[in-house]
């Protein structure tokens, strides 16, 4: 599935969507890639930890998540590649690529720790690795 999202390209397959979770997860990338702060803001808990392992990173809490996505809006993501969405009880992962504006491209996979098992449980945990990587055309393109 490949769609202009605004200016974002996005290449996702179209399986991501037949569960809950992996829908959220699904538009929680999206959101991410447009910085959409009102979308994360409602899908976190307000226990939110984000650990960025390359980055060795830790932040705790809403409030400093949303913040640091604030800071990050100045980098314009042109293209989000969605590999895989992998959700199972309280758990979840999604990986791929991401394009920004510069033409830097980074693989990612971000674990995720739902907040319970239920369909509206909000994301308590990300764990994200993310590197730096130059691919003329991402695999699902």
């Amino acid at each position: 599935m490949h769609v202009q999202s605004g200016e974002l390209k996005l290449i996702c397959a179209e399986d991501c969507g037949n569960s809950p979770k992996k829908k959220l997860l699904k538009d929680f990338n999206i959101a991410f890639a447009n910085y959409d702060i009102d979308f994360i803001r409602e899908n976190i808990s307000e226990e939110m930890c984000w650990n960025l392992v390359g980055e060795q990173l830790l932040i705790k809490g809403k409030v400093p998540v949303v913040e640091t996505l604030k800071v990050m809006k100045k980098n314009k993501v042109s293209e989000l590649s969605i590999t895989h969405i992998i959700t199972h009880g309280n758990t979840g992962a999604a990986n791929g690529f991401i394009k920004y504006e510069n033409n830097k491209s980074y693989a990612f996979c971000n674990v995720y720790l739902f907040s319970g098992a239920g369909k509206n449980a909000k994301i308590k945990e990300i764990t994200s690795y993310v590197l730096e990587h130059d691919v003329p055309n991402s695999p699902t393109a």
